[in-house]
């Protein structure tokens, strides 16, 4: 469990810095992803891109298995 709570956190902390190169292709954009702004901090929870690319994940590591 320890190992997930682990990738958890590389995940939150690495994700940020990679949301603006993310952004230019197209996650963040996705139907079902949310924006909003707190004063002058913008944030996006994308939770529709979040699927995508789970299957995108899924999808890609059983064609690996399978070859």
């Amino acid at each position: 469990m320890i190992r997930w709570v682990a990738v958890i956190f590389v995940a939150l902390v690495i994700f940020p810095l990679l949301f603006p190169a993310l952004e230019k292709l197209g996650i963040g954009r996705a139907p079902g992803d949310v924006h909003f702004r707190i004063g002058s901090l913008a944030l996006c929870l994308p939770f529709g891109s979040t699927v995508v690319v789970s299957a995108l994940a899924f999808l890609t590591a059983e064609l690996i298995d399978r070859w």
